[in-house]
Formats: C-alpha cells, structure tokens, sequence
C-alpha cells in the first residue's frame, strides 16, 4: 500500500492536534508496512527531503504575495504542494491519497482528479465550529466553503470523535455511511519514563514545593477557554490558597490574559510560560496536581489524552469530543462550558479530594492504554485505505 498524505503540519511544524496527530500516525503505519509519502509546508525548518524506510517526507516552501491574506498564501502554497504531490503519482504508484483538513484540499483535490486516485480526508477541526456557529467573516466563509468541497471530494472522511462526525453531517451535508470515527491516540511511554525520577528541581522552576500546579498547555486562544481558567483563579485562591496555574502556549490572547490576571490581583499565581519544549510539558504534567482544559470548542482533546497517560487528574469543559474522552467522575472531572464558577469547582473538587483524584487519574490511565494507543488507530486506519482501494478497483471513476 503506497500512500500520499497531505498535511499542514508535520515536526519540527506542529501547532496544534492536527500535527501531532499526523506525527504520531504515520510512524504506526509504516510498521503496519505501509508506505507513506508525506508532502508539508516547510514551516518551522526540517529538511527539504527527509527518508528513512517506509516514510518520505517532501518540504515545500511556502508561497506567499505581498499584502495577501492567511486563505490566499495558503492557496498559492498548494500550488508547490500539487507540484510534488504530482510527481510522486507518477512516479511512485501511489493507490491512496489521505488529506488532513482544508488546509492542503487544493492540492488534493486536483491530484485526485489528475491521476484518478481516491481520496480520504481526516477532519480535524470545523471553522463553523471553531465559530461556534457564526461565520462572520468573509475568510470564515472561504475556509468553511473549502471544508464543505473537501467533504464532497473525500471517497470516505475520518472524524476523530461521533460529535465531529455529526458536526460534519450537519454543517456540511454530508452522509454519515460516508464517515469513519476513528479517536486520536496518545504514547503513554513518553509520560513513564519520568517515573522514579526526580523532578523536584524542574518543578521549582514553576512552583515552590508548597504549591499545587494547576497545569494547562496548548494554544491560546479564544475557543480554548483560558479567558474562563482567569476569571476563576481567585475562586479557587479563596479556598486553595497554595494553587499555582500555570498556562503553557502562545497564541493571540496571551498579552490580554497576562494583563487580566494582574487586574484581578492574582498575576502572581498564574505563570505563563509561552512555548515550552516537549519534555518540559510532559514532565510538567507529572508534576501538576491538576490539568485543565476549559475549552468552549473541542473536536477531540489530546491534551486531556497525555493528562491522563501522564496520571494526572483532568478537570474539562463538557464540549465536544472532551464529553467522549473524559467520563465525569469516572476518569476525571466535567464542567459547564464558559462558566467561571463550575470551573473553579472542578478545580477546588479535585485539590480538596487527592484520593478520589488518583483514583480517577488511575481509572483514566488504564482506558488510555486500552483504547487509544496509535498502534490500534492505525490498523483502523489501514483497514479503511484497503476499503477505499478495493471499491476503487471495481469502478471506472
């Protein structure tokens, strides 16, 4: 099986799920012996051509047009996309093209009908729903027609969560015999091999020894919710008053929550780090007493994913694929959406009880390991591109 994926994101390029999402399946799919030709942006650095066995990876860079907008660069860099991509279909037999998200559809789109191959997309996140239903803009509106060809184009589309297999049936019209669910994974090894070690010296970097870290990582951002994670922080101070938050990420709200915290008096008790290297998040998560993700808008969660690989007791919003992942009291802790006070309870929930949040940090960690390991998502995934090329060789296109 040789395949052409389309992504956006690929290390060292990772910005949010969809990249480490990519990241993580590819590999699981070469030792299934699948060949993955892989085509990205060249973002973030990483060479031009990259091999080893079973994997390419092919660097484009990007192009851009002065004063052009986000949709516009991102259209003219397709075009170097379509370029490689094609060369590879002619030269490679490549049986399957996997695109993920409307970022690389352009290209995608155009390969499959030059070289009449079919194509899978995963999607992995709507701007609809990014929106929380209004598309304002008239790039909202542009990148929300994109999702809506890609769906159409798509043999077959992959959704990480049942909410966003309904999102893509609603917004989108698409049939839901058309869309396989398949979650994201997690590698709980990256998280144990900080067991038994030491990290006392690293956590006082964050915290003194007397505080409790309430930990959140990610992009900062308005649909990640962390403008509800500050208001809270002085609820949770009046009955923890040795919590220390501290929010990991960049991303446009990070100036605006900094100020915020200082408004609210408690600017001393929220750190925000900025970006932070991997081992320092996944080592951060084994020390924090507690993670948090109060997103308003969430089409999976792999953060709440390595919360619980890492055994760290998890507090999220109950939007989206978090609901899915994260069963209340079960496996963690679930709060109303945008609501400062069920936030703050989770929070002080989980600190004031450590016993019960162990349990549900150990509950959680033994789902992960039996349900979301990127071993099981891939053979999912490879028996989905045997369908397609098997209904593909019984038509005429």
């Amino acid at each position: 099986m040789r395949v052409l994926m389309l992504s956006w994101e690929y290390p060292p390029h990772v910005v949010g799920g969809l990249g480490r999402h990519v990241a993580d399946l590819v590999p699981a799919l070469v030792k299934l012996g699948v060949e993955v030709h892989l085509v990205t942006p060249r973002s973030a650095g990483g060479g031009a051509l990259e091999e080893s066995d079973g994997l390419a990876v092919y660097r484009v860079e990007p192009l851009d047009a002065p004063r052009s907008d986000f949709y516009t660069r991102t259209w003219l860099t397709n075009i170097k996309l379509e370029e490689i991509g094609g060369n590879l279909c002619t030269t490679k037999g490549i049986d399957l093209i996997h695109n993920h998200d409307w970022l690389t559809a352009f290209s995608a789109a155009a390969l499959k009908h030059n070289f009449k191959i079919p194509l899978l997309s995963t999607i992995h996140a709507t701007e609809q729903g990014r929106a929380r239903g209004h598309l304002v803009t008239e790039q909202q509106r542009a990148i929300h027609s994109a999702e809506w060809w890609l769906t159409y184009e798509s043999w077959r589309v992959i959704a990480c969560t049942q909410f966003m297999a309904n999102e893509i049936a609603s917004y989108f019209k698409a049939p839901m015999d058309k869309i396989d669910v398949i979650p994201n994974g997690v590698k709980a090894d990256r998280f144990a091999r900080w067991d038994g070690v030491d990290l006392s010296r690293f956590r006082s970097v964050y915290a003194p020894p007397g505080e409790q870290i309430i930990f959140y990582v990610g992009r900062v951002v308005q649909e990640k919710g962390l403008q509800v994670l500050v208001e809270a922080v002085p609820l949770v101070l009046a009955e923890n008053p040795a919590a220390k938050f501290v929010i990991a990420g960049t991303g446009a709200l990070l100036g605006d929550l900094r100020s915020r915290a200082w408004e609210l008096g408690v600017g001393e008790k929220v750190l925000f780090t900025g970006f932070i290297p991997d081992d320092d998040r996944d080592r951060l998560y084994k020390v924090a007493s507690c993670a948090v993700f109060p997103s308003l808008y969430e089409p999976f969660g792999i953060v709440a994913l390595e919360a619980m690989a890492a055994k760290t007791p998890v507090v999220v919003s109950l939007v989206g694929g978090l609901q899915e992942v994260v069963q209340h009291g079960e496996t963690g802790i679930t709060v109303y959406p945008d609501n400062v006070e069920s936030l703050a309870w989770g929070i002080n929930h989980t600190l004031a009880r450590p016993d019960w949040a162990a349990q549900r940090a150990e509950n959680a960690y033994k789902m992960v390991l039996q349900q979301y390991t990127w071993e099981s998502i891939a053979e999912r995934t490879l028996e989905i591109y045997e369908r397609i090329v098997a209904e593909r060789a019984k038509t005429d296109w």
